[in-house]
């Protein structure tokens, strides 16, 4: 039977949840839980919150009700003082309370958050993965898979047909040729899985400030997909006039100083779905973030890649331009030439951590 407390509890904690909720926008702009994060869940910091608890006073100080006293004198420590001026104390304040929370119940305060569709798979993202079912039984297998009810059975039947059997004395005693084992079957399962591939300018205009909002717009995406998806493959391209294919702390790290070709990301890009992503199996992702920077004479080669080989096979390729001091801003300029033609092409304008909210509605909002 259930003890008061945990009924207690179980609202506190739904408190709590109702509390992230009404908070997630400060969560998504700031990423409070990013470096707090693990396999499956992440610890958010929610402030003001704590169980209700009796709290003891210093021992012989009296109390309310006991000893000598007037009517409205003050029973507080401290509460007849004066002005309130005083030495600095030591002892701490009141604490944040860290609350660990499942990344599928995050994406489901964000999908309700945001008023997020479920994604629709495209019809030629189902790959068959292998998995076994102990669905037989079999004559041999390791006293492990042993199953008893099948075997006392058999030595059942055995002893009836052969007339070894007495009702009066129902003993039954297997034999290894009544041993019967569960085994199993290998059977073809289908499998939605979906391949993330970001892509970013770390030339020298991109700073700190933007990588920041970039993981943290990263971390958001992740979290929404790999609850529509049974698995989740991500890559990380890197460029300024080059590009590169990285691991995920570099990607957030590295910082060049050349200049900016962004057509060498998107044939870099095609080169991965190419090696890794047949379109035919995988829902393909691509998030491009970059300051808008870019060699003039590049942005004919960008958009003919893009038209050609990247937004065909992408079930969304979304392009958010994040605002540097040093960035032009030309490039979203090009790209909306061709958006009315694309409708899996989706363009955002981030302009500080206040916007990242809004940039993941915009890329997720289509249900694609």
């Amino acid at each position: 039977m259930p003890r008061s407390i945990d009924h207690d509890v179980k609202r506190f904690n739904e408190i709590v949840r109702g509390r992230i909720r009404k908070d997630l926008r400060k969560y998504i702009n700031h990423g409070e839980m990013l470096g707090r994060r693990g396999r499956e869940t992440v610890a958010i910091p929610v402030p003001s919150i704590d169980i209700p608890h009796f709290v003891h006073g210093q021992k012989g100080s009296g109390g309310a009700g006991q000893g000598e006293g007037q009517i409205g004198q003050p029973i507080g420590k401290g509460q007849d003082e004066g002005d309130g001026q005083g030495e600095a104390g030591s002892e701490p304040g009141a604490h944040i309370r860290e609350v660990e929370i499942s990344l599928d119940e995050l994406a489901q305060m964000l999908a309700e958050e945001l008023s997020l569709p479920r994604i629709q798979p495209k019809g030629k993202d189902v790959i068959r993965s292998k998995k076994d079912k102990y669905s037989t039984i079999s004559r041999v297998g390791p006293d492990s898979l042993r199953h008893f009810k099948r075997t006392y059975k058999e030595a059942l039947k055995r002893q009836i047909a052969s007339g070894q059997y007495d009702p009066r004395r129902p003993v039954i005693i297997p034999t290894g040729e009544d041993e019967r084992f569960r085994s199993w079957k290998t059977v073809p399962e289908p499998q939605a899985n979906a391949a993330i591939i970001y892509v970013m300018d770390v030339s020298g205009s991109m700073t700190d400030d933007q990588k920041d909002i970039v993981r943290t717009e990263a971390f958001w995406i992740d979290t929404w997909l790999q609850s529509q998806y049974d698995g989740v493959e991500r890559r990380y391209v890197v460029h300024d006039a080059v590009a590169h294919e990285v691991d995920e702390d570099t990607f957030y790290r590295v910082r060049e100083s050349g200049g900016t070709r962004i057509s060498s990301a998107y044939k870099k890009t095609k080169a991965i779905i190419d090696r890794d992503f047949p379109p035919n199996e995988w829902n393909i992702y691509c998030f491009q973030f970059s300051d808008g920077d870019n060699w003039g004479e590049d942005n004919r080669d960008c958009l003919k890649v893009l038209m050609e080989h990247l937004l065909p096979v992408s079930n969304l390729f979304c392009y958010g331009q994040v605002e540097s001091p040093y960035g032009s801003g030309d490039f979203i300029r090009e790209l909306r030439k061709i958006n009315d033609k694309f409708e899996n092409l989706v363009l955002s304008e981030i302009d500080n951590k206040e916007a990242i909210y809004d940039s993941i509605k915009t890329f997720l909002g289509k249900g694609r």
